[in-house]
């Protein structure tokens, strides 16, 4: 954890945007599943990828990326920045001789987890929203025509109407599941990045760079860690999407989907979000643990 301050915020920010490249088109198709209704909805990931696919790449699976790819480099920068420094101060003793404790590594994470909430919020709200409003060819329904009506061709356009019809707290719709999703998340995350690497160099399970040891446990840390934060991931997906004002609270929206489609909605999607973290997370955490090795010679 040796290096200065600011190298943990560089790398991270790098590390976010190569991972973000990556998972974009498997997010797009996340948020597809979670927002549909009964009478919109995809028959599975294939089904979604299939209809998503008709709109084109640009319109379709990266529809959204170019907010989300500026923004995603400083979310992912404060968290990694913030456990980095953290883990600093959490461990002081000579890095020769101390053992990484994992327990600082999961408050460390936590840490990073809250402090980027103020900035990825708004920022994930704008992305949820631009995703979730891909035209098909149904018609008839409501969300087709709601789709219609607030279908915004932009993260800046979409900014501007929410804070001219909302005001600045729009922007922070499903702001506390999001922080109850990520915070703990995050800890889990690097706790077991952490856990997994240690354990793989140790065993000698990778090659001589340690490229494989990054790869693994970044990609099994970002799938681990999704799976177990889905439900209220779906739940922010689909209330951040109600433009209607269908849900209240995120816990109408919650009890809504439960009565509507039963427990299963709370895990639509983990199939395409477990494909979509594992690469992601992979490359993400790759390329963050070798431009920190870089400026750390520099």
């Amino acid at each position: 954890m040796s290096g200065h301050w600011t190298h943990h915020y560089i790398a991270g920010g790098v590390g976010g945007a190569a991972g973000l490249l990556v998972g974009h088109p498997f997010d797009t198709v996340k948020v597809q599943l979670q927002t549909r209704t009964v009478d919109q909805r995809y028959r599975g990931t294939i089904d979604a990828m299939s209809g998503i696919n008709q709109t084109g790449w640009v319109r379709g699976f990266f529809r959204g990326l170019s907010w989300p790819l500026f923004t995603f480099g400083i979310v992912n920068s404060i968290l990694l920045g913030v456990y980095g420094n953290t883990m600093k101060i959490l461990e002081r003793e000579d890095p020769k001789t101390r053992k990484t404790h994992y327990t600082n590594v999961y408050l460390a994470g936590c840490a990073g987890g809250a402090t980027f909430q103020v900035v990825a919020i708004p920022f994930d709200y704008i992305k949820v929203v631009l995703q979730s409003q891909i035209q098909q060819e149904k018609s008839g329904s409501v969300e087709t025509r709601h789709q219609k009506r607030y279908y915004f061709r932009g993260p800046v356009e979409c900014t501007i109407h929410t804070y001219r019809t909302l005001g600045l707290s729009g922007l922070y719709k499903g702001g506390t599941v999001m922080a109850v999703r990520d915070i703990p998340t995050c800890g889990l995350y690097m706790l077991t990045y952490s856990y997994i690497g240690d354990f793989l160099r140790k065993k000698h399970w990778t090659d001589n760079r340690g490229i494989i040891a990054e790869l693994v446990s970044g990609g099994c840390a970002g799938s681990f860690a999704w799976f177990a934060t889905m439900p209220f991931d779906v739940i922010k997906s689909r209330y951040q999407a109600d433009f209607s004002g269908v849900y209240k609270r995120p816990l109408d929206c919650a009890i809504a989907s439960y009565k509507e489609e039963g427990f299963r909605v709370f895990y639509r999607g983990t199939v395409v979000t477990c494909l979509r973290a594992f690469p992601s997370c992979a490359v993400a955490m790759l390329v963050y643990s070798y431009i920190l090795d870089v400026l750390k010679k520099t």
